[in-house]
């Protein structure tokens, strides 16, 4: 890890950048509702990805321009409005494709040029993320998992995944799903250095959430 990154930001504050080999990532927090978005930026082509055009559209122009061209591309991780409210304008912008989980695409405010679904790769330039669908918070949520060759793994998880539990679910059945999806498909198969980048609020890894991954199943959220 280079640069002092942290992943703690605040709505009004200053961005937090990872500067990895391949991959540039700068994260800002926008919204009233405390969201989190993030640039994605292939090191070597100057390509570029925002996760979720949150809100504060006029933010999220300067961050798509950070360090390069406007991004290509746009990736909502789910069809909740607050992870989408500036999707249309930055889209717009920036001349960039849209990209979402396909059970979910049809609920955004766009038209929808990539329906994501598990086990699908997208690229950044040189970069190539694998989404993982993680179904429950709604049926189409997506996270994207970027594979350092020379480090370790990053995993954006929208709302599906944050420091203390799995997203909300309004169902048993909901919760389930995204439980044994969240089990299966990242804590089974990623290492415990593999560092994730929710929807809100602070960052943290696998390895300092998987001791409580019982609990999280006993309570039901």
């Amino acid at each position: 890890m280079t640069d002092n990154y942290r992943g703690t930001v605040e709505v009004g504050g200053p961005t937090d950048v990872r500067r990895l080999p391949g991959l540039t990532i700068v994260k800002i927090a926008v919204g009233p509702m405390n969201n989190n978005a993030y640039l994605l930026r292939c090191t070597q082509t100057d390509e570029g990805l925002l996760i979720d055009a949150a809100n504060e559209p006029d933010r999220l122009r300067g961050l798509i321009a950070f360090e390069g061209p406007p991004v290509s591309a746009v990736l909502t991780t789910h069809r909740h409005y607050d992870h989408w409210q500036a999707l249309a304008e930055i889209a717009d912008a920036a001349g960039a494709a849209v990209y979402a989980g396909d059970e979910d695409a049809d609920e955004l405010p766009v038209a929808v040029d990539e329906r994501l679904h598990h086990g699908d790769e997208v690229t950044v330039g040189d970069v190539s993320l694998e989404i993982i669908a993680l179904r429950g918070h709604t049926p189409g949520s997506v996270a994207a998992l970027y594979r350092d060759p020379e480090g370790v793994a990053h995993l954006f998880t929208g709302d599906s995944l944050f420091p203390g539990g799995v997203g909300k679910t309004w169902s048993g059945e909901d919760f389930d799903r995204l439980y044994a999806d969240v089990v299966a498909r990242v804590f089974d198969v990623l290492p415990d250095d593999t560092w994730f980048y929710p929807g809100h609020g602070d960052d943290s890894t696998l390895g300092a959430q998987r001791p409580h991954l019982g609990e999280w199943r006993a309570r039901g959220w």
